[in-house]
């Protein structure tokens, strides 16, 4: 991840400092990140990659789009997680798609980041295994398997897993806000 950022960062030509500044986080949080000391929450490594601007399935799966095919083995699906949350992306290279389809995994502990998320858009899930406190706005509910959830994604909202389980969710949004073929709008 580190050498991936400062990658970006250079071809930009932007010091760590004016990242960090674009991106409202530490020229350290940069530094440590580059020399891959830390991994950043997903909500931290949004923050820096709208500053460049990049998505986030452009910063794990690279720039080259793929042709489209119909069928995904779970190999090919985009990690683009955090190192502690995963979140694989189904047709990450896919050009002009119009949705994003995310197999989710929290394990115990896990939270999406204390900095509630928005973007364009609305999303939806189904939880396949164990439990997730979802917060939308003022709303917090705990969901379990089989419970699902649907949203507008201008709302705040933030996920943690509080259990003692990993929490296994698929989930859906469109437009697609891990997005691929030029748009550059994000989700985590």
């Amino acid at each position: 991840m580190g050498s991936r950022l400062r990658e970006l960062r250079q071809a930009r030509r932007l010091s760590q400092r004016e990242l960090a500044k674009r991106a409202g986080v530490t020229n350290s949080t940069i530094s440590l990140i580059e020399q891959n000391s830390v991994s950043p929450s997903v909500s931290s490594l949004k923050k820096i990659l709208d500053a460049l601007p990049v998505s986030i399935s452009t910063f794990f799966a690279g720039d080259e789009p793929a042709p489209p095919h119909h069928f995904y083995k779970a190999s090919e699906l985009t990690e683009i997680g955090d190192g502690h949350l995963s979140w694989r992306l189904v047709a990450a290279r896919r050009a002009e798609r119009r949705m994003s389809i995310i197999h989710e995994r929290y394990p115990p502990g896990a939270d999406s980041g204390e900095e509630m998320l928005e973007h364009d858009g609305e999303e939806g899930g189904v939880v396949i295994a164990g439990r997730i406190e979802l917060t939308v706005g003022d709303e917090v509910e705990e969901l379990g398997p089989g419970d699902a959830y649907y949203f507008d994604s201008r709302l705040p909202h933030r996920f943690r897993n509080r259990g003692s389980e990993e929490c296994v969710i698929v989930s859906a949004n469109s437009p697609p806000s891990f997005a691929e073929g030029g748009h550059e709008q994000h989700h985590v």
